[in-house]
């Protein structure tokens, strides 16, 4: 048994309290960036009950601001969410902060969500917001300027290092490809070979008709200058200068809950290359496993922002009419149970 409550006296859905004490949402998202959030505001809108539990750990925490995200453009990652979080909780959602570390399906339908806190919480739908880890290449200091002068998107960051000397780390077969994209920014731009396989003859020719010079040898390091990346230092001492330095990271998608859920990753490719793994989803975002849906990196790990927002709102329109359904069915159920029943005396 349920206590039921049929809304909150704004129009919105309520959570229902089951007998264990845990709250029961018609939806539950893991993951409060903007997909998760869309999602979440999408479903509050059609008067969903919704729990967005957040980890507070945005991919994009180090960036000091979003772009190409129409009407937001520069807002720093931490205004976009707030003001997100903001909105959700306007139609009736709500945030839990915390991290998500387990998930079963239960017997009668729905699934149970366990926090790192010791509680949880049910939902009728799941969708998996988690984004993706990026794995950086090593090389020492790297890792400190990630999300400042390291880069990785020339869509998110290009405008800003304009006309900068932009060093391109070279780690795979797409290190080329990179370079050439990155000469739109810059006319001063540095292909560092490290652990890429090295230009072929129609390659440097294509590197060296677009002015682009080429560096063999891997990098040791990267140099710092008064809180600047100043340049790169090659394995033999030397040290070539740059502003900006482009990487390509391991894009792996964020593996929690999927054990639990019965779900894997599979290998992500560009031209061929791996780089990186996603959960396998239809394009409204439904995993192999009914109730299960998931949005934004987790799903797609090229997305930019924006994108990831769309998908979220995608997937929560799928959710409720997944979930409209379900109840149009148990409607007619009770009707048909309804007329058919012996009339008492």
């Amino acid at each position: 048994m349920t206590d039921k409550v049929s809304g909150n006296g704004n129009g919105q859905a309520a959570a229902r309290t089951e007998a264990a004490g845990e709250r029961r949402f018609d939806v539950v998202v893991v993951g409060g960036g903007a997909a998760g959030l869309s999602a979440a505001l999408t479903l509050g809108r059609a008067r969903r009950s919704v729990l967005v539990i957040d980890a507070g750990e945005p991919r994009n925490a180090p960036a000091d601001g979003i772009h190409n995200y129409l009407g937001r453009e520069g807002a720093t990652p931490a205004e976009l969410l707030a003001t997100g979080r903001e909105e959700v909780a306007r139609y009736g959602g709500e945030t839990a902060e915390g991290r998500a570390v387990s998930a079963a399906r239960l017997d009668g339908g729905g699934f149970r969500v366990g926090l790192d806190d010791g509680s949880a919480v049910r939902a009728e739908r799941l969708l998996l917001a988690t984004g993706l880890v990026d794995g950086l290449p090593e090389v020492r200091g790297l890792a400190g300027r990630w999300g400042r002068e390291v880069l990785h998107c020339p869509y998110c960051h290009g405008w800003e290092v304009s006309g900068q000397a932009i060093g391109v780390l070279g780690t795979g077969p797409l290190a080329v490809h990179q370079a050439l994209m990155w000469r739109q920014w810059s006319q001063d731009v540095t292909l560092f070979v490290h652990t890429a396989p090295e230009p072929d003859d129609e390659q440097y020719e294509r590197l060296a008709a677009r002015g682009i010079a080429v560096v063999e040898g891997e990098v040791a390091a990267v140099e710092v200058t008064d809180d600047r990346l100043t340049g790169m230092t090659l394995a033999g001492g030397r040290v070539i200068p740059c502003q900006a330095l482009v990487v390509s990271t391991r894009l792996d998608a964020r593996t929690d809950l999927l054990a639990d859920l019965g779900l894997t990753t599979v290998e992500q490719e560009i031209g061929g290359v791996p780089i990186g793994t996603r959960v396998e989803a239809d394009p409204t975002g439904a995993t192999a496993v009914p109730g299960v849906w998931v949005a934004g990196n987790v799903a797609s790990p090229v997305e930019i922002l924006i994108g990831g927002a769309t998908a979220g709102v995608r997937a929560a329109a799928a959710i409720n009419a997944d979930l409209t359904e379900q109840e149009t069915l148990a409607a007619v159920a009770a009707r048909r149970a309804s007329a058919g029943a012996a009339p008492t005396a």
